[in-house]
């Protein structure tokens, strides 16, 4: 009798949700789709990752989420009130250790019966390193960018970004450089490491704006990726070409170690440059 009532507990009661803890992946780009997670207005949701997070690069729906806590491997959640059928809301956040992929992102929905207490995150495995024997690519020629379509017949367009110096983050940008042509847009920065901060090195780059999603951009890092106090570094931010109706700024954010950050405001993305190269 003893073994059939702690059973009998552990059932839920007609109308209660069953308690899940399971393991799911990250996607490994936007192309993916992103893992779903069973979220509830009366119970907790914890998020364990395998590796450190930016607690700082968080981003979640306020009005329909509720972030309990926040940890370097844990995010504790919770929904407002039970999701809609049909209502899907995206959380996100960046590794803080720079490894591919970059970002965690879920898709939060209400099940009807089950939530998910707990989800333990992995990312995908890295892809298999070719043998020292295969072929190596050769080195790209500036043929192969207008065989590609990467150029076409009206060329690449310029746009000067003004410096910007962050003397709270310790950061300094110069010589910016707004590249556009077929299908993409390029950032490049000088950046400056100022002498009495310790060194440092971008992991992720984001392209903000006031109405619209973000823009997720790979991040090139010239050199060995670390910028040294007192030093400069050449940071690239690539970008595939949204669709604008208007003239468009967006804020260029650069994040990196220590929680430090570098917002470079008013890149304007021309709607006749789009126009002419779309």
């Amino acid at each position: 009798m003893l073994l059939w009532g702690t059973a009998a507990r552990a059932e839920p009661a007609p109308g209660e949700r069953i308690e899940r803890t399971r393991t799911v992946t990250v996607a490994r780009g936007p192309d993916e789709p992103f893992p779903e997670v069973h979220v509830a207005g009366d119970t907790p949701t914890v998020l364990l990752f395998s590796a450190p997070i930016q607690k700082k690069s968080l981003t979640f729906d306020e009005s329909r989420i509720r972030v309990l806590d926040t940890g370097a491997l844990t995010i504790v959640l919770q929904a407002v009130t039970d999701l809609k059928e049909g209502e899907r809301h995206e959380i996100g956040v960046f590794f803080a250790d720079g490894r591919a992929p970059s970002r965690a992102a879920f898709v939060l929905v209400t099940d009807p019966t089950e939530v998910d207490a707990r989800i333990d995150v992995q990312r995908p495995e890295p892809p298999a390193v070719p043998c020292p024997t295969e072929a190596q690519p050769r080195v790209p020629l500036p043929e192969d960018f207008v065989l590609l379509g990467y150029v076409g017949d009206r060329g690449v367009s310029v746009v000067r970004i003004k410096d910007v110096e962050e003397v709270a983050q310790g950061l300094t940008s110069s010589h910016g450089e707004l590249y556009f042509s077929n299908g993409w847009a390029l950032v490049s920065v000088q950046l400056k490491n100022h002498a009495q901060q310790p060194r440092w090195t971008p992991r992720a780059a984001t392209f903000s704006r006031s109405i619209g999603p973000p823009l997720q951009a790979r991040l090139v890092v010239e050199g060995g990726g670390v910028i040294e106090p007192g030093k400069f570094g050449r940071v690239l931010a690539v970008v595939d070409m949204p669709s604008l109706d208007a003239d468009t700024s967006f804020t260029l954010e650069l994040r990196g170690e220590d929680d430090r950050s570098l917002k470079i405001p008013n890149v304007r993305f021309p709607k006749a440059v789009m126009e002419g190269i779309q």
